[in-house]
């Protein structure tokens, strides 16, 4: 069985403006490697409408998964939601759960429900909620689409939240080879021994330590067994470890 396939959708002035590092890529990438889904792509948009939508659809038309990251809070910049929304055709509205759950949290906190906060209950029609045990607000799965914010701390409890009620495949193995070679000097062994083993993914990075150059070789695949066969070829054709 072929693995389910995934796109991360990062959404934020902030983010493209450098103000702010983007590390819920790299957390994803790693949650979805565990449960068998393979991330084929990440894009970053800024705060607009209408490159969020285009975006979305190109992404959700290719991919099985869909997450996004960002967007979702209480300002008039977080946008995310309407243009989701804008996305699946569908309209938007404070919807009686997510409202109930904010209405809660901010009473046992002695907070305010107001306007601004009331935003992050708006919630596209026929969308699922996703739990937020850190501060609340939830996000939303439509279709194939998981909506999640940007705080990080946030964004990760919603993955754990989410991948648990998703199918995934064989978990994504890896092992790696580093030696004091140049790429161009492996590069046709290491051509070959791709081509023998089709179903596996092997690449190659290079890398400087205390003034030497080498490389770290590494495959990738969901068959244990292949993927030892692949690395004992490996170690046999460039031997030394860096």
């Amino acid at each position: 069985m072929t693995n389910p396939t995934a796109a991360m959708l990062v959404i934020g002035d902030e983010i493209l403006s450098g103000r702010t590092r983007d590390s819920n890529s790299h957390h994803l990438a790693g949650e979805l490697t565990r449960h068998g889904i393979r991330l084929m792509e990440i894009r970053m948009v800024a705060d607009e409408e209408a490159d969020i939508v285009a975006a979305l659809n190109a992404l959700r038309d290719r991919w099985d998964h869909v997450f996004t990251s960002g967007g979702i809070g209480p300002t008039h910049d977080d946008i995310t939601a309407d243009a989701v929304a804008r996305a699946f055709g569908v309209s938007i509205d404070v919807r009686e759960d997510a409202r109930a759950l904010l209405a809660a949290h901010y009473q046992r906190s002695g907070q305010e429900l107001n306007a601004a906060r009331l935003r992050m209950a708006r919630i596209p029609e026929g969308a699922a909620l996703i739990d937020n045990p850190v501060s609340v607000a939830p996000g939303f799965t439509i279709g194939n689409v998981h909506v999640m914010a940007g705080v990080p701390n946030v964004f990760q409890a919603m993955v754990a939240s989410v991948l648990p009620k998703l199918t995934g495949g064989a978990p994504l193995l890896s092992q790696s080879l580093s030696v004091l070679r140049g790429e161009g000097e492996i590069a046709e062994g290491f051509a070959a021994l791709a081509a023998e083993y089709p179903e596996l993914s092997l690449g190659s990075y290079p890398f400087q330590r205390n003034g030497a150059y080498g490389t770290s070789l590494v495959i990738r695949g969901t068959d244990p067994v292949q993927l030892e066969a692949a690395m004992k070829k490996l170690t046999a054709l460039f031997g030394e470890t860096a």
